[in-house]
């Protein structure tokens, strides 16, 4: 089981998926030396627009841009560490032209994986998820995540993972703690369930609305602030 990923929030011109894509592979490919076992990007689908919070807002997104939700695996957090080092003095990570999106307002973070349930490397449909959690409920958490991961997998999903906030940091425009608005002495987590499909998904999240254990017991995260949306995967590379 892989141990650390950082996860990032882009916004994307939506005509500019193709240049994307591109640089997505390029960037997966240096990434992959420096020790990544994986990495992947997520097409904005079926964003649920919020009362305070969202994925758009998360990254100030424009109605001609889409939300990406992409992350990479690494086998610990000293390999993260010692590769971004690496990274920064990679001249190949310098952009050969543009930026297909605008970096100012792309989040990011690195997390310590507290659930990952496995069951495969490959999906069709995925629903992210980022949220914060008081300091002192850490345990909580993970209690809740791993009782709510059986109930989702009861109704199809594939695999679910959650991370813990372990270097998050603050951006001049955007970031991941202003995204959902958390406070002092609450961190930053960031999760994802894995479908086969899109039906799949659709029929196991409205069975899931039914399903009187959902209520059960309240989650350790802030459900008013935390933000959901589902994603098509667009680029998903895993590295031997």
């Amino acid at each position: 089981m892989a141990m650390y990923f950082q996860s990032v929030v882009i916004p994307v011109k939506t005509g500019n998926k193709q240049a994307f894509l591109d640089m997505a592979n390029k960037m997966s490919s240096i990434f992959a030396e420096h020790g990544a076992m994986r990495s992947v990007e997520c097409w904005g689908d079926d964003l649920m627009d919020g009362k305070v919070t969202d994925f758009k807002r998360a990254v100030q997104a424009t109605d001609d841009e889409t939300v990406v939700f992409s992350w990479d695996w690494w086998p610990d957090k000293a390999t993260y560490d010692a590769a971004m080092k690496k990274l920064m003095a990679d001249d190949r990570m310098k952009p050969d032209g543009s930026m297909p999106f605008d970096g100012r307002r792309l989040i990011y973070g690195a997390f310590e994986t507290s659930l990952d349930t496995g069951g495969g490397s490959r999906f069709g449909y995925l629903d992210g998820m980022v949220a914060s959690v008081p300091d002192g409920s850490r345990q909580k958490f993970v209690d809740d995540a791993a009782r709510m991961a059986r109930l989702f997998q009861e109704k199809g999903a594939r695999r679910l993972v959650n991370g813990w906030g372990v270097d998050v940091p603050s951006g001049k425009v955007t970031d991941f703690s202003r995204a959902v608005q958390a406070k002092d002495g609450e961190t930053v987590i960031v999760g994802w369930i894995e479908w086969p499909d899109k039906p799949t998904r659709d029929r196991g999240m409205g069975e899931l609305m039914r399903d009187p254990r959902m209520r059960e017991v309240p989650p350790a995260w802030n459900g008013q602030l935390a933000i959901f949306g589902g994603f098509r995967p667009i680029h998903d590379t895993a590295h031997a």
